[in-house]
């Protein structure tokens, strides 16, 4: 087991994000996930090591519009059916935001590492 120096975010949504899912071209009325379904899985992301709850909040500033960007994106790649405005108030009422300050490695593989973003 393995200490990594980062904390992170779990993300799982709320039902506006479900409903927003719900109302999608691609997404069949037989595919529709319930808000229980939907928070089987959430995502988790990785930030900087920190040490206060003005740290994470600080974080939260930095990052909350790339998390929701990717959430968006990984149920409307192209963004045809995004929000016309990305705010946090509407972030923060779509999804439920859980600190997470230690993590910890169990896997004996190494980390694998890989951008998503283009750089």
């Amino acid at each position: 087991m393995k200490l990594l120096n980062r904390a992170g975010f779990s993300l799982l949504p709320r039902q506006p994000f479900v409903e927003w899912v719900q109302q999608l071209p691609a997404v069949e009325d037989g595919q529709q996930m319930t808000l229980a379904e939907h928070q089987q899985e959430g995502t988790l992301y990785l930030i900087d090591e920190v040490d206060s709850e003005a740290a994470f909040e600080q974080a939260l500033q930095q990052h909350w519009q790339t998390m929701f960007e990717n959430e968006l994106a990984s149920w409307d790649e192209f963004g045809d059916y995004w929000p016309s405005e990305l705010t946090r108030s509407l972030f923060d009422s779509w999804f439920e935001l859980r600190p997470q300050i230690m993590t910890l490695d169990l896997s004996s593989q190494p980390l694998m590492t890989a951008s998503l973003l283009q750089e």
